[in-house]
């Protein structure tokens, strides 16, 4: 049973329906809002904030001339990106080639299905949760692996190629730093994670702070981050992609409307890696004084602005680097982390 109610309990009660007919009104009107609340949140990420902040590190202006702040480029890259020509190259798998850009942004809003972001703003609460948000996400890599295969293109199957490197080398850390967090909750759903956190772990000068485990295992959560970084694809493990290196990666060969379904997909990655990072490090959506999808936009939001920090500050590794770290490095320390949170954990219970 989950903690809370989940969204589609509460719209199918709003509108009155009762049985299996409110469980699909319900679950689809609440995807449909989950959904649409994260494209919103892309949409300004993507052709606005991302060029903002990469400016500000630059000591430049950025977008400022269409709407107050520049806001309205939003809406004019929309309407350049999407009007133009569909170019499908010659020799491309074109099942595969027009399936890839539809696969990646729906399995980053798939994971969104059981991250919990406010008081009842959470689609499923599934006992396995944690691991239903980390497959989805995976899903992410088969649409990576069409575009290199389908593209006929030697510079997209090197990208799709460095991509799967990629998620093999950091996967395996993310997911073991993640067990770890299942071993303090004792749990893989994620309302009860989220639950665990609430508790209170002391009390310094009348302020109390809560078991968030991002306090209780620092190393752990440092951990997190840096393979998430990897996941998603931002310096300095843009490797997929390397602009300098094998011209746009993976993405090469697209352009028009199926270029911006991979682009979006990226940023909603990043969203999603912040969610789960928030989700089993910070609390979820817990908080003072603001609501709890506050607080949650406040987490993701942070996590893309540490992202887009590491691209302007940190540069490219070279993949023999890349992958040294993630086999020698990471896999080592995460399962370093996990054992070692293992036996702590067995001591004090």
């Amino acid at each position: 049973m989950s903690l809370q109610a989940v969204l589609p309990d509460t719209i199918s009660g709003l509108l009155g329906l009762e049985g299996i007919l409110g469980d699909v009104v319900g679950g689809l009107v609440g995807a449909f809002l989950i959904a649409n609340i994260m494209l919103i949140m892309t949409a300004f990420a993507g052709p606005w904030a991302k060029r903002k902040i990469t400016a500000a590190f630059g000591d430049r202006i950025a977008v400022n001339r269409i709407g107050p702040f520049g806001l309205l480029t939003i809406v004019t890259d929309a309407v350049r990106l999407l009007s133009k020509e569909l170019i499908v190259p010659e020799g491309v798998d074109r099942p595969a080639w027009d399936l890839a850009p539809m696969v990646i942004p729906f399995s980053a809003l798939l994971g969104f299905a059981v991250i919990p972001m406010g008081n009842g703003i959470q689609l499923a609460d599934p006992e396995t949760g944690l691991a239903f948000a980390f497959a989805a996400a995976s899903i992410a890599s088969l649409g990576i692996v069409m575009t290199g295969y389908a593209s006929n293109n030697k510079f997209s199957l090197i990208g799709a190629l460095r991509a799967v490197a990629s998620n093999i080398a950091y996967e395996i850390p993310l997911v073991v730093t993640a067990a770890s967090v299942v071993i303090f909750a004792g749990s893989l759903r994620m309302s009860e994670i989220v639950a665990v956190q609430a508790e209170p772990l002391l009390s310094v000068a009348g302020v109390t702070i809560p078991t968030w485990f991002a306090f209780v295992n620092p190393f752990a959560f440092a951990l997190f981050i840096i393979a998430n970084l990897a996941e998603v694809g931002r310096n300095p493990f843009d490797i997929p992609e390397a602009p300098t290196e094998i011209v746009a990666g993976f993405q090469t060969e697209y352009s028009s409307v199926y270029f911006v379904l991979i682009y979006l997909g990226e940023f909603i990655h990043i969203f999603l890696g912040g969610a789960i990072a928030a989700t089993l490090f910070l609390g979820g959506p817990a908080g003072p004084v603001l609501p709890g999808f506050v607080w949650f936009t406040i987490k993701i939001w942070a996590f893309f602005l540490f992202t887009q920090w590491a691209r302007s500050a940190i540069p490219r590794l070279r993949v023999d680097q890349f992958l040294e770290i993630g086999w020698k490095g990471m896999l080592v320390l995460s399962f370093a982390n996990l054992v070692l949170t293992a036996i702590i954990v067995g001591v004090i219970v």
